[in-house]
């Protein structure tokens, strides 16, 4: 769940100017923008850590949006608006949330695509709109001037509006559903979940998710969420984790090594990504593996196991 993500498309539109004045401030901002982060990983990984720091899965085992309070949901916006700050050292605007190439920048955050909400305050002002869904592991986020034949008539008790059709279509996207890093717990049947929960014991947990998500990138906040304990990522490791525990059943667990990555490429396997692990059960290679893609460990020749292999125990990985 948190990371750098994955690559990200490049912008949608012409950064050009028309002449109009206002036209000429958004191009500078999406112009200082994309300098900073050309690709969108910067912007991605404040997105991702923003949902993270909401769901706090370390301290309450939360993984989904659904989990959350109403009052809780209410913050993501803030927690977006904050950790973007931080992420590129914004300024603070004179009237706004933010000054970027010396313009005054509104940051706006909707869990549904197009229904941010504009405060008095920020009409004529650049806004900086952003949409994530964790469901879907895609986020967005463009820039638009709030001016008024924009916006929809009606407004709630803080006469806050919302962007009319023409509004929307007004947005000029940095971004436009770009993949967010997964947020893998999403992903698993019911049954594995109930199965990884079940257990009382952190490191158990621990071992029953690499059990249950082979083949699949686990990240550093997916083990903090399933462990719940303050040395989380210490029940992945050799002496007494999960990859000691389950090296009997034939089981490796793939870091962000250089060698574990070279493993995962001959196997066909996702690469472990800064923080990440991937989990595979080995066989070691039979006449019926045929010419499955294999690594050699200590000297023998290993592939991914099948259901029809035998459980065996694998050597210990080299962590370089």
């Amino acid at each position: 769940m948190d990371g750098d993500g994955t690559s990200m498309q490049t912008p949608l539109w012409p950064l050009g100017d028309d002449g109009n004045e206002a036209d000429r401030e958004l191009a500078a901002v999406a112009r200082s923008l994309l300098a900073a982060d050309p690709d969108g990983r910067r912007m991605a990984a404040a997105v991702r850590r923003s949902i993270d720091m909401l769901l706090d899965g370390q301290h309450t085992g939360r993984y989904r949006w659904g989990q959350l309070y109403k009052t809780e949901k209410a913050h993501l916006g803030t927690l977006i608006e904050i950790n973007l700050q931080r992420e590129f050292g914004f300024a603070d605007g004179r009237d706004m949330d933010y000054s970027i190439a010396g313009i005054d920048v509104d940051c706006k955050y909707s869990q549904t695509l197009g229904a941010w909400m504009i405060p008095p305050e920020a009409l004529g002002h650049l806004l900086l709109v952003v949409w994530a869904s964790d469901e879907r592991s895609s986020w967005s986020a463009g820039l638009v001037r709030a001016l008024p034949e924009r916006l929809n008539s009606g407004g709630n008790r803080d006469a806050k509006k919302t962007l009319s059709a023409a509004g929307r279509q007004a947005v000029k996207w940095l971004f436009d559903r770009a993949p967010l890093q997964e947020n893998m717990l999403l992903r698993l049947s019911g049954p594995d979940i109930d199965a990884i929960f079940s257990h009382k014991s952190g490191q158990r947990r621990v071992d029953e998710l690499f059990l249950r998500a082979q083949g699949r990138r686990v990240s550093r906040t997916v083990v903090a969420t399933v462990a719940m304990q303050e040395d989380y990522m210490k029940r992945v490791r050799y002496n007494g984790g999960s990859r000691s525990r389950l090296q009997p059943r034939g089981i490796v667990i793939l870091g962000h090594y250089s060698s574990h990555g070279r493993i995962a490429e001959a196997l066909g396997l996702p690469v472990p990504g800064p923080g990440e692990s991937v989990s595979a059960r080995l066989a070691e290679v039979r006449p019926e593996h045929g010419a499955a893609p294999r690594v050699e460990l200590e000297g023998r020749e290993w592939v991914l196991a099948g259901p029809a292999d035998p459980e065996q125990a694998v050597p210990k990985l080299p962590e370089i």
